[in-house]
């Protein structure tokens, strides 16, 4: 895998079959957008109305870098950790979320990264253990280690 050439946005680490950068794996956007994105128009308890979210299945990142992992650690900015299973990476669950009504989201903006969930899909989605993997300015993510 290709270093980054733009800003790096994302510290992947643990058991990895692919790195980049020393023993981890480095995303910048393009990078992230080449794994295939997934856009999310939802609600949240953090924002006020509809809002659009574009990002990478999470489960993209893992096939990227080649883990068996079951679980993996969500590490914010701020050194907010939450574990996050398997389960949540599936299909029409979590995404890796760079853009919010089109456009990045900075720090402020509780960006560059968030972790979002179709919230409006189902009640399902509306929980306390859903809302606390919701983590925004995402800095690193630990698959198993």
């Amino acid at each position: 895998m290709p270093a980054p050439t733009e800003t790096p946005l994302l510290t992947v680490r643990g058991d990895l079959a692919v790195t980049n950068v020393g023993d981890e794996a480095v995303f910048d956007t393009p990078m992230l957008r080449d794994l295939g994105t997934v856009t999310y128009e939802t609600e949240t308890v953090w924002t006020s109305g509809l809002q659009t979210f574009t990002g990478v299945p999470l489960h993209a990142i893992a096939e990227r870098v080649g883990t068996d992992a079951v679980s993996l650690k969500a590490i914010a900015i701020n050194d907010y950790v939450i574990e996050i299973p398997d389960e949540d990476w599936g299909e029409g669950r979590a995404i890796l979320a760079f853009e919010r009504n089109g456009k990045p989201m900075s720090v402020r903006e509780m960006g560059p990264l968030w972790i979002v969930y179709p919230y409006d899909l189902s009640p399902e989605m509306q929980t306390e253990s859903i809302f606390a993997r919701s983590v925004w300015q995402l800095a690193a993510i630990d698959f198993g280690s």
